[in-house]
């Protein structure tokens, strides 16, 4: 890859961190702090001590993130992590505050602003992992742990939010953090869709007897590829074809139609794909090196 494009891809990865983080902060200012629905992480921290003391939501969040950011960099994932996750916390820490004179409030329904800031949440994180950064807080806590003492990301993050929101419920009341709870659910799953793409492609492995006609059908009829695998059967022993097919979703009724055609015995098992890059689909270029080690 030339270095102009190495340098274009970094600027879109720095794109996407500050958009990220002016979403996440979006989020924050309109519909988690006028509701008293305290997030996950410092910045939870952060707005705990805003209903505590008035301090600044942004401005808390980036003090305490200073020691974990100098943890990190020591422990956690060196010059890179150092820069991109320092830049989405400065630029999600100085929104949050900024903002808030410009941003509507939106209070009341807890349909609205627990969904609408359950999206907000998800949508910035995951632009900003998806450009191999972290909004700080209990991502570093959780990647310095593993590190250090191998333990899962997955448990870090579960005990550390649920102890900020247990502290917060004598701040905030009960209630709010059971709304909390939910916009936590909805980001996960958007921080999955943005980090996985919406345009799920679909798995279809077939056992058939006649497998080399299907082949052939998927091969003119649908113009996709087919990967032959060598099995055989359990019961049986005899040798069997197993074909795997990958397709859009919008194909899937017309592999269905064809195998019905071709063989209706045939054993047919369809799942889910994320994301399927290579040919018929799309081409993920791994980032450069050279432009990682820039930052």
């Amino acid at each position: 890859m030339s270095s102009r494009n190495k340098w274009i891809r970094l600027g879109r990865d720095y794109l996407l961190l500050t958009f990220g983080a002016l979403v996440v902060a979006a989020g924050v200012d309109m519909f988690m702090t006028p509701n008293h629905v305290v997030v996950a992480g410092t910045t939870g921290l952060g707005m705990i001590a805003f209903y505590l003391f008035k301090w600044p939501v942004g401005l808390t969040n980036l003090v305490l993130n200073i020691p974990l950011l100098a943890a990190g960099v020591r422990w956690g994932g060196g010059r890179r992590f150092l820069i991109r996750t320092s830049y989405a916390v400065l630029v999600m820490s100085f929104s949050i505050d900024l903002m808030v004179p410009v941003l509507p409030q939106i209070k009341g329904d807890p349909l609205i602003f627990t969904l609408f800031g359950g999206i907000l949440d998800g949508f910035g994180v995951g632009l900003v992992l998806r450009a191999q950064g972290t909004t700080g807080g209990t991502d570093i806590v959780a990647q310095v742990l593993y590190r250090l003492r191998r333990i899962p990301f997955g448990q870090v993050f579960l005990v550390s939010n649920v102890l900020i929101l247990i502290v917060a419920i004598p701040v905030v009341g009960l209630v709010p953090i059971l709304y909390a709870v939910i916009v936590t659910v909805i980001s996960s799953r958007v921080v999955d869709a943005v980090q996985e793409g919406l345009g799920y492609a679909r798995t279809i492995t077939i056992v058939s007897d006649r497998a080399e006609q299907l082949r052939e059908a998927v091969f003119s009829e649908m113009n996709r590829g087919v990967t032959v695998l060598k099995g055989s059967g359990g019961y049986t022993r005899l040798p069997r074809s197993v074909l795997y097919v990958v397709v859009s979703r919008t194909q899937l009724t017309r592999v269905k139609r064809l195998i019905a055609r071709i063989d209706p015995k045939a054993f047919v098992v369809v799942t889910q794909a994320h994301e399927v890059w290579g040919e018929g689909f799309r081409t993920v270029e791994p980032h450069p090196k050279q432009a990682a080690s820039t930052g």
